[in-house]
């Protein structure tokens, strides 16, 4: 049985307690968020085109990249970036970092790292945790259905 609604009309809104921004600022920030972030449909649709101008970074450990991966990234791992390091990249090209999902801040930190060296970088939404959910390919050891995590029953 569903619980009553309120017969009086409450006078604080959580939802309101903060003004909301005008329609300019919201556009400012949400093209901020664009230019920083893509999601793995945009990724997948773009590589499957064979769009140029950006390579994408896997940048959790090596043997995580070697059980599952996007088709094509690197593997750099985020501790690892240094100049020499990245001294193969170009800087006329986006780099798009992932890590494992969104309860990961790997490539976060390696876009600090990457952009204090000059580089453009987007991040990859939800990492290859939400790329496997979307039923997106990848490539590295473990068949198609293993969890990504391992044993948890998670991807």
């Amino acid at each position: 049985m569903r619980p009553a609604a309120p017969s009086h009309t409450p006078h604080f809104s959580f939802v309101l307690e903060t003004p909301a921004a005008s329609p300019e600022a919201a556009r400012e920030h949400f093209l901020a968020r664009l230019s920083v972030e893509t999601d793995a449909a945009d990724l997948k649709l773009d590589l499957e085109r064979g769009c140029k101008g950006f390579v994408v970074v896997d940048t959790r450990s090596p043997e995580a990249y070697a059980r599952r991966h996007i088709p094509g990234a690197l593997n750099l791992p985020t501790r690892t970036l240094s100049a020499e390091t990245t001294a193969a990249l170009s800087r006329d090209e986006v780099i798009v970092v992932y890590c494992w999902s969104p309860g990961c801040n790997g490539a976060t930190r390696a876009a600090v790292r990457l952009t204090a060296l000059g580089f453009r970088v987007k991040e990859l939404l939800g990492g290859i945790e939400y790329w496997v959910k979307e039923g997106f390919p990848t490539e590295g050891a473990l068949p198609r259905g293993v969890p990504v995590f391992g044993m948890q029953g998670e991807v």
